[in-house]
C-alpha cells in the first residue's frame, strides 16, 4: 500500500481542471494521511478522513461521482456554451477523469491496513465507476442541468452581492393550483418562449392579495426547472444591485428569472427610477437569459395619497404619467382578480379532494364563513380553511 499511497498522491496532486474536488476537503484529508510519516498519527489521519467523507456520502466512490459532476470549471461551461473545447483542455479531462475512476477503487480495508493499526477503524463503501461514461451524461446536457449550485438548486437569493440557494425552497407545483388557467396559462406561454429562445417578456402580475401570484411563479420554477431555468429572488432595496446581477449571468447556459415579490414603492422612492432604467432605458441591453418577473397588489407599483395629487409641484401630471408609465414598461401584465365565491367553493372543493379529506354536509357554508371571516374569497383562504380540516381530522 505504500507505494498506492505514493501514486495516490501523484494523481491528486496532477489534477488541473478538477482542482475544486482534489482540494477539497474530503481528498484534502486523504493526501493528509497518505502523506504522514509518523504511524502513531495516521489513526488520527483516518478517522479526520472518514469523518470528511461521512459528511457528504458514507461511499467514497459515489461521493467522488458527485463532485466531479457538480464542479464547476472551464471545461463544463464551454460544453454547456456548445463551444469548441480546446485540445489541450480535452485532453486533460479524459485523464483526470481516469484518476477519478481509480480513486472510487480506494476500499476502506487497504486504508486501514495502511494505517498499521489493528483495532477498530470505521469502514466506508465504495463504488467503482467509469467517470467517462457517467460524466459525458451531464457534459451532453450541462446547458439544462448546469453546473455548481445551480446544479444542485432552483431557487436562490441574493445575499450580500452573492447569489445563494434558498434553504427551504418552496415546492408548489402547477398541479396543487387551481382557477386562474387563463392567467397561469400566459405566464407559462411566456416562460415557455424564453427557454426555447424566443423573444419573451419581463412580466409583471398583480391583484388582491393571496390570489396565487407568487405560487404560480414559483411552481413555474419548479416545473421547467429540468429545461435549464433557475429562479433568484431579490428584495427592493436590492434593485440596484440588478445590473451587477445580470452581466454575471449573462454567460450562463442556464435561463434565469429574477423575482421580486410583493413589491410596491413610495413617493420619491430611488429604487422606482433604478427599476424603470432596468426594464427599458438603460445603456446596457438586458441579458436573453435572464426573465424578470414582479408580483404586486398595485398595478402601477406606486403608493399614492390624495395629498399626493394636490402636492405644490409645477408639472404634477408630468410626475404622474412617469409613475403610471412604470407598468407599461413590462411587457406582459397579468391581473389576479379577487375570485367569486363559486370559484373560491371550486379551489376549495379540489385542495380537499388533493388531501383526501371527506366533504361534509356543511362544507361550503363553513368554508364560506371561514373566508368572511378572513377577509374574503381568496385562495390562501381556501388553502387555509383546507389546512384547518385537516387540522380538525
Amino acid at each position: 500500500m505504500k507505494s498506492k499511497a505514493a501514486e495516490i498522491v501523484g494523481m491528486l496532486d496532477s489534477i488541473v481542471v478538477f482542482r475544486g474536488v482534489s482540494r477539497g476537503a474530503v481528498l484534502e484529508s486523504l493526501r493528509c494521511l497518505l502523506t504522514s510519516l509518523p504511524t502513531d498519527e495516521r489513526v488520527r489521519l483516518y478517522s479526520d478522513f472518514v469523518h470528511e467523507l461521512f459528511m457528504h456520502d458514507y461511499d467514497f466512490g459515489h461521493y467522488l461521482l458527485g463532485a466531479v459532476a457538480l464542479d464547476e470549471n472551464e471545461y463544463i461551461t464551454l460544453r454547456a456554451k456548445g463551444e469548441q473545447i480546446p485540445a489541450p483542455l480535452s485532453a486533460c479531462v479524459t485523464e483526470e477523469l481516469k484518476i477519478f475512476s481509480e480513486l472510487s477503487k480506494l476500499t476502506s480495508c487497504e486504508l486501514a491496513e495502511f494505517t498499521g493499526y489493528g483495532g477498530y477503524l470505521p469502514m466506508f463503501d465504495s463504488t467503482a465507476y467509469d467517470f467517462a461514461a457517467e460524466y459525458e451524461k451531464r457534459a451532453s446536457n450541462a446547458e439544462k442541468l448546469g453546473c455548481g449550485i445551480f446544479a444542485e438548486n432552483v431557487m436562490f437569493r441574493l445575499h450580500e452581492g452573492e447569489i445563494v440557494p434558498l434553504k427551504s425552497p418552496d415546492p408548489v407545483t402547477l398541479s396543487h393550483l387551481i382557477a386562474y388557467e387563463r392567467e397561469r396559462g400566459r405566464l407559462l406561454d411566456n416562460v415557455r418562449a424564453f427557454l426555447d429562445g424566443r423573444p419573451a417578456l419581463n412580466m409583471l402580475l398583480y391583484g388582491d392579495a393571496g390570489t396565487g401570484k407568487s405560487s404560480t411563479v414559483k411552481a413555474a420554477a419548479n416545473q421547467f426547472a429540468p429545461d435549464g431555468l433557475r429562479l433568484i429572488e431579490i428584495k427592493k432595496e436590492q434593485i440596484r444591485e440588478l445590473p451587477h446581477l445580470m452581466e454575471r449571468l449573462r454567460e450562463s447556459p442556464l435561463k434565469f428569472m429574477i423575482y421580486i415579490d410583493d413589491l410596491s414603492f413610495g413617493t420619491g422612492d430611488d429604487n422606482f427610477s433604478s427599476l424603470k432604467a432596468i426594464l427599458e432605458g438603460s445603456a446596457s441591453v438586458q441579458p436573453k437569459n435572464t426573465l424578470i418577473c414582479v408580483t404586486s397588489n398595485r398595478r402601477h407599483l406606486v403608493k399614492e395619497s390624495f395629498s399626493d395629487r394636490e402636492g405644490d409641484e409645477v408639472h404634477r401630471n408630468d410626475t404622474m404619467q412617469e409613475q403610471i408609465s412604470m407598468s407599461e414598461r413590462f411587457g406582459l401584465v397579468i391581473l389576479f382578480a379577487k375570485p367569486s365565491k363559486s370559484t373560491y367553493l371550486e379551489i376549495v372543493h379540489g385542495l380537499l379532494d388533493e388531501a383526501g379529506i371527506d366533504e361534509a354536509d356543511d362544507t361550503d357554508v363553513d368554508a364560506c364563513a371561514f373566508a368572511l371571516r378572513k377577509g374574503g374569497f381568496t385562495p390562501r383562504a381556501a388553502e387555509q380553511y383546507v389546512r384547518l380540516c385537516m387540522a380538525r381530522q
